[in-house]
């Protein structure tokens, strides 16, 4: 427990600065064009990170809004309660995870729109070879096409709001204050730890999206989208 509670001090010291809540949104964006213009300018070497399939792409960043949500949940719960024991006011913060799945919904099904309509099924990687029989992504796929379109980076966009939303919901810190008497003290305690971690692996895998296919206008467009996601649509806070 003691390690626990270390780790959760370093934590809340580093992700509950307004300091982090202020610069990390122009940190992200720089760190992304900087990122597309060095790979556009010197195309760096394949490594795991780059890899689609490694073990955080597949087991976290695909399913990160699911990650962020089922730990917010209960931490945006128990702070609440704790600073207003009212179930009314509780029940209204969580009303932000509805509207950030709600925007997290519209802003994929946008992006896939818009890499649908400007996009054209070709025969081979070079794009050589319009096919104009497949009407979609998936029926060009399925005959073994090769579809190009306008394809915005949807992980930056997710790993961007998913970062941003939990900087902006750890702001409540600030008020929270439980010694380890406090029934709540252990559970907020784990879940500051996990919310840090997860946070730091969104911060990191973002930081490798540069070294990915998609061009550099694409994947600066996402963390804008993902900035005004993650800041604009609520606000911390009880």
């Amino acid at each position: 427990m003691e390690h626990l509670e270390r780790c959760a001090w370093v934590l809340r010291g580093t992700l509950v600065r307004a300091a982090v809540r202020r610069y990390l949104p122009w940190a992200l964006a720089a760190s992304m064009l900087a990122g597309s213009l060095l790979k556009e300018l010197s195309p760096l070497p394949e490594s795991y990170l780059s890899n689609k399939r490694n073990v955080l792409n597949v087991y976290f960043v695909k399913v990160a809004w699911a990650w962020t949500f089922c730990l917010l949940l209960p931490f945006i719960a128990l702070t609440n309660y704790h600073l207003t024991g009212k179930a009314g006011l509780v029940l209204r913060r969580l009303s932000t995870l509805l509207v950030g799945t709600a925007i997290w919904y519209v802003c994929t099904a946008i992006f896939s729109n818009v890499e649908h309509y400007t996009g054209s099924c070709y025969q081979s990687p070079a794009l050589e070879g319009v096919r104009n029989e497949p009407l979609s992504k998936q029926q060009c796929h399925g005959q073994g096409g090769f579809w190009h379109g306008f394809d915005i980076s949807g992980h930056s966009f997710l790993l961007t709001f998913c970062a941003l939303m939990i900087v902006e919901e750890m702001a409540v810190l600030h008020e929270v204050k439980t010694d380890r008497s406090h029934c709540l003290h252990v559970a907020i305690t784990a879940l500051v730890v996990a919310l840090g971690f997860l946070t730091f692996i969104w911060v990191w895998m973002f930081l490798c999206t540069p070294f990915t296919s998609t061009t550099c206008p694409r994947k600066c467009l996402a963390p804008c989208s993902g900035y005004w996601a993650g800041t604009g649509h609520t606000g911390s806070g009880t």
